[in-house]
């Protein structure tokens, strides 16, 4: 992404148009590495759908667009040295970070050590975070040190459902070549190669009609951020996995399974956006179109990188709707919903769920619904007890408890599900 912006800066400045991109010019975001696996879970793959690339592919249909990973490449070479004088590597790292051309800055720190560098070195309640996919890096954070993860002011949230049907799906299956075909290439990224683990991983773990992948990706993750939100956050945590093969059932979990200290000095502000609300804003392959058609034409770098890979998504949204077919096909704007929050988030239009933050759990180990959002909608009337108590007969999982469950905020509406698509088209193409 950075190298397709750096080569529009240059075609926007060649054809007289400003570059753009300003807020890059004055603050240099941090590229870290974080989690390549679940807190306790097996790991997903959605390869079926965004390609093993997560853009649909491009890299082999369009490898001109692919810049060479460099830095990634020092990285690992820098990690990696046993010489204890900065060796050629290294030095080849730093004079990319401090390249006055680079536009991000790439980090030798894990994600989640950089997100307790970042609260840890700034003003309580100046950072928020936002989180559009598994939650593992924010509860390796907040795991590794409660008390400074807590410094941020708000975490906003992609992820769950609570009324929508999940978007788990199971993968159609795989579609073998002919054997006369030479295999395709390796992709240079990718963790680990296409093979029968991966394809089997993908066809079995994709299987639930109540969650969504963000949060059935790592449902311990989730369940265990969301438990910070609540007074007593051990009240909700969720049980630690079996031990793994070769330990013994009684040995203590991992620190990151671990449970919480008894007493932490605030509750953790938690705003989500489930499907309920992002499945209802689109962005539709006409729009889409209508935008970026004479930019390709005028030969925007942007507009080429961006139409290759959505290109496919919409092709793959259309190979799976029953009804969206041409410029109808709309592509539901997740991610960049929470994007639009921060950026508008004063106005008036967002709203949160109108009774207050909400107790939303997550199901953890459920065969049929892990990853689930579980709300109890008994019509039954609280207890008076505000301390901890703890379960009561009757009432497991003490849900009903006015000290006990979570306390999330969830959106409910937005400035119009009919104009952040064009919105959307504007920030990036201007």
């Amino acid at each position: 992404m950075f190298h397709t912006i750096e080569k529009e800066q240059a075609w926007r400045r060649r054809n007289g148009h400003a570059p753009g991109f300003e807020t890059l010019g004055v603050s240099k975001p941090i590229v870290a590495l974080g989690a390549e696996e679940p807190l306790a879970d097996q790991l997903m793959m959605a390869d079926y759908f965004h390609g093993a690339d997560g853009l649909g592919g491009i890299h082999e249909s369009h490898p001109h667009l692919t810049p060479a990973q460099t830095w990634q490449s020092l990285l690992e070479a820098a990690k990696t040295s046993e010489s204890t004088e900065m060796d050629e590597a290294a030095e080849a790292l730093v004079d990319f970070s401090r390249h006055p051309k680079s536009l991000f800055t790439p980090s030798e720190t894990p994600a989640h050590q950089e997100i307790l560098r970042l609260l840890r070195e700034n003003e309580k309640d100046s950072i928020t975070i936002v989180a559009i996919g598994p939650l593992t890096n924010i509860a390796l954070a907040a795991a590794a040190d409660p008390e400074t993860f807590l410094r941020v002011k708000e975490v906003v949230v992609m992820g769950g459902t609570i009324e929508t049907p999940g978007n788990v799906r199971q993968p159609p299956p795989p579609i073998h070549p002919p054997p006369f075909l030479p295999p395709p290439p390796r992709f240079q990224l990718t963790k680990a190669p296409q093979t029968p683990l991966r394809t089997s991983l993908n066809i079995r773990n994709q299987i639930t009609p109540v969650a969504e992948f963000n949060t059935y990706a790592d449902s311990i993750a989730a369940a265990r951020v969301y438990a910070l939100t609540s007074p007593h956050p051990n009240s909700t945590m969720p049980p630690a996995p079996p031990a793994p093969p070769g330990k013994q059932a009684d040995d203590p979990p991992p620190p990151f399974l671990a449970n919480y200290p008894d007493r932490l000095s605030r509750q953790l502000p938690v705003t989500l956006f489930p499907l309920d609300i992002t499945t209802s804003h689109l962005l539709t392959r006409g729009q889409f179109r209508e935008t970026v058609a004479p930019l390709l034409d005028a030969g925007s770098p942007l507009a080429e990188w961006v139409a290759a890979f959505l290109s496919s998504t919409f092709g793959k949204i259309e190979s799976l709707s029953a009804r969206a077919a041409g410029d109808r096909v709309g592509l539901a704007l997740h991610d960049p919903l929470c994007v639009w929050y921060m950026l508008t988030r004063r106005s008036p239009a967002w709203t949160l769920a109108p009774h207050g933050p909400e107790d939303i759990r997550v199901e953890t180990s459920g065969q049929w619904t892990r990853g689930m959002c579980v709300v109890d909608r008994r019509n039954r009337r609280r207890r008076e007890d505000d301390g901890e108590g703890g379960e009561v007969p009757g009432d497991t999982g003490n849900w009903l408890g006015k000290g006990s469950g979570n306390r999330v905020g969830r959106v409910v509406g937005s400035p119009g599900e009919d104009k952040f698509g064009a919105y959307l088209l504007h920030r990036i193409f201007g």
